[in-house]
Formats: structure tokens, C-alpha cells, sequence
């Protein structure tokens, strides 16, 4: 086993990969994952769903069954994800047994399309639910301000959740609020609190990147030395907001009855800046009670080299707000930031999903004229995936 990884989890951080395939399934790469580099949870997108579908002869058997019923793309689709994160969530089953359910989580997520539809996300969040029919599959809903609604519905209806695209604090704030919201009608629907599981996913590199392409536009020598720093310290002051909330009293109220923390989940850890450490954002946010779910280059560059430096996050936050001020002071319009980064990742999502789309449809459709299933097809890896 990596003792790097090892030890970061031993320092209370939940080692999740983004990533998944039927290959990794079938091949026991996971398993080996599992039992030798710590992970405890695995992340999806529609990216990833389209590589592996695109990559690999691992569906072909299911697509060339799909396409004898004359199945639909969207059907398709939901079949092919589903089975792959039912699969994962049974391989996962030990570790959801031996954390009490807090790890050994599978995600999937609604359609991207319905980012801005509440009661569409609502729907198809139960589906979803109900299709995987599984207890440690968490459903991903994006934090948009349609979405917040969401999140509460399925969480009152007792279904777990990942919360995906946070960038800023106040929209943090906004998903625990939905978050408690959603506990407090689970408990006056009559479920068993103890059963939900919940983490919000706050976006990481993606902010170094629209916030250092600014700095490199203001240019002052002030400026460039804020680059690689409005991250760590965004996701910093967001655990402090976490702290914050789950101390509280309206909180504690629902601990009594078996509520569960939602944890913060680092997503998009895999460092763009090459003149950044690789490791940079599993090394400078290690704190307990996390998840860092990350792409395997970056789990197998932290078992190589990461540094463990202990708890680098709390007691960080009246240093991270000095970050947030002196991005103001040279001219950084963090609102604006956070505004573009949420409508960058609505984009990028209905992106994916337009290319998983386009993958299946192909495939479905070589099946039929009796080709290799994706015979047709050419879609490049996952590159700039979603978390």
C-alpha cells in the first residue's frame, strides 16, 4: 500500500477517484485501488462516461442488446452509467460497511441540461435513485440557484447527495442551508436521518485558473504574486464556513436525530499550472473530515512525491481572507469570477453530456448496421473533466 496515501488518509481525508470505466471494473483495477492506494469513493461525469464508452470493447455485448430493443439514446445512456456505478457501488460495498456508510460512495449525476430546472433535477434525481438501487450511490446535483431547491427535495425524500459546481462561499453557505433544509423535511417525512450522506463538492483549480489569467492581465508585479494562491485559500474559508454551520444549533438539533455532517469534497485537484506542484491542492488542503476526489495522475503523483505536512487548513482563515483582499485590491472582481466559473461549468457540463450523447448514439447506431459498437467513433480521453 502507498504510505503517502495512506498516511492522507489517516489525517482524515477520504481518498475518492474521478474516475470509472467497465474496464477498471472488470480488469480489478479498482479493487487494486481499493486495497493498495486507499480509495474510498469513486466520482463520475459524462466525460468520463464517453471515454470509456468510446475507449474500450467492455460494452459492447450491452450496447448490441440495447440496440436489439431499439432502446433510445437517453435510455441508453441511463442503462450503460447505471449499471457501471451499480457495479462500483457492490465492489465499494466493505468500505460503505466498515466507514458506517460515510464512505464507499459511487457518484452519478441528473442530466446537465436540467442545471437550470428545478423540478426536472428533482425528478430525475429520484430516478436515478431508484434505478442504481443501491444505499452508497450518491446523485449529483449542481449547486446552481435552480438547483438549491433541488438538493433540498432529494435530501428530504432520503436520498443521498453529491452537490457539484460550488465555487464561491456565498453559494456554499446557500447549498448546507439547502442541505439542513432538506434533513429537517427527511425528518418530518419520517426518515431515518442516520442514512444520509452528503458531500459538496467545491471546485478547486478551476479558480486559480480564471483568477491567474485576470492577475496576468493586471500585470503589476502586486498582482503576480497573488497567482497560484486564490484556491487553497477559497477552499480554506469554506471549511471554516463548514465548522461554522455544523456547529450551530439548528444543526445540532438534527444530530439528535441521527443527521450526518455533509462534508466538503476538493474537487478539481488535478494542478493545470505547470509551474504549480503537481500535488498542490491534495498537500495544501488536507484536513480532517474532507474527500479530495482526484484524477489517477494525481493520486499516483502524490504516492510518488506528495509532501504530508498535517493539517493545513484550519486556523488558515483570517490568512485566506487577506488573499480575498489583496485579489481586490489589485483589481479582481471575485463576484464576476465566481459568475463565469459557474457559467464555464454549466457549458462544460451540457458539453459533456452532448458527447456522451453523440458516443452512445453512434454506437447504438454501428450496432444496428452490424459494426463494432462505436466502430464510428473518435472521442479523445477525458481531458478537463468535471468533478
Amino acid at each position: 500500500m502507498s504510505d503517502r496515501l495512506k498516511g492522507l488518509s489517516d489525517e482524515g481525508v477520504s481518498i475518492w477517484l474521478d474516475d470509472l470505466s467497465r474496464e477498471r471494473l472488470n480488469t480489478g483495477n479498482l479493487e487494486g485501488l481499493i486495497k493498495d492506494s486507499s480509495v474510498s469513493g469513486v466520482t463520475t461525469n459524462p466525460t468520463i462516461f464517453a471515454s470509456a464508452l468510446s475507449n474500450g470493447a467492455a460494452y459492447n455485448d450491452q450496447v448490441r442488446e440495447l440496440a436489439a430493443r431499439d432502446t433510445d439514446v437517453a435510455d441508453a445512456i441511463k442503462a450503460l452509467t447505471s449499471d457501471d456505478v451499480r457495479n462500483a457501488c457492490d465492489l465499494f460495498k466493505g468500505v460503505y460497511e466498515a466507514t458506517n456508510g460515510v464512505d464507499g460512495r459511487v457518484s452519478i449525476e441528473v442530466e446537465p441540461g436540467l442545471a437550470m430546472d428545478t423540478e426536472g433535477t428533482s425528478a430525475q434525481a429520484t430516478d436515478l435513485w431508484k434505478i442504481v438501487d443501491r444505499p452508497n450511490v450518491l446523485i449529483k446535483i449542481p449547486a446552481t440557484k435552480p438547483g438549491l431547491p433541488a438538493i433540498t427535495n432529494a435530501i428530504g425524500e432520503g436520498i443521498s447527495v453529491n452537490v457539484t459546481l460550488i465555487f464561491s462561499l456565498e453559494r456554499y453557505r446557500a447549498v448546507m442551508d439547502a442541505y439542513l433544509s432538506g434533513l429537517e423535511q427527511a425528518a418530518a417525512n419520517g426518515h431515518d436521518l442516520s442514512r444520509i450522506q452528503s458531500v459538496a463538492s467545491f471546485f478547486i483549480s478551476r479558480v486559480d485558473s480564471e483568477v491567474d489569467k485576470r492577475l496576468d492581465a493586471i500585470g503589476s508585479d502586486e498582482a503576480k504574486a497573488l497567482k497560484g494562491k486564490a484556491a487553497i485559500a477559497n477552499g480554506r474559508l469554506a471549511y471554516a464556513a463548514y465548522e461554522e454551520v455544523f456547529a450551530s444549533e439548528r444543526f445540532a438539533a438534527l444530530q439528535e436525530k441521527g443527521a450526518n455532517r455533509q462534508r466538503p469534497l476538493w474537487a478539481s485537484t488535478g494542478v493545470k499550472n505547470p509551474d504549480l506542484p503537481d500535488t498542490l491542492y491534495v498537500t495544501e488542503l488536507v484536513v480532517a473530515n474532507t474527500v479530495n476526489t482526484m484524477p489517477e495522475k494525481t493520486m499516483q503523483a502524490f504516492a510518488d512525491h506528495g509532501e504530508l505536512l498535517g493539517d493545513r487548513v484550519s486556523g488558515a482563515e483570517e490568512e485566506s481572507a487577506e488573499v480575498f483582499s489583496q485579489l481586490e485590491a489589485v483589481g479582481v472582481d471575485l463576484d464576476d469570477v465566481w459568475d463565469v466559473l459557474e457559467k464555464e461549468g454549466v457549458d462544460k457540463f451540457d458539453a459533456s453530456w452532448a458527447e456522451l450523447v453523440d458516443t452512445v448514439q453512434t454506437a447504438l447506431d454501428d450496432a444496428k448496421k452490424g459494426k463494432e459498437p462505436g466502430e464510428s467513433t473518435d472521442v479523445d480521453g477525458p481531458g478537463d473533466q468535471i468533478s
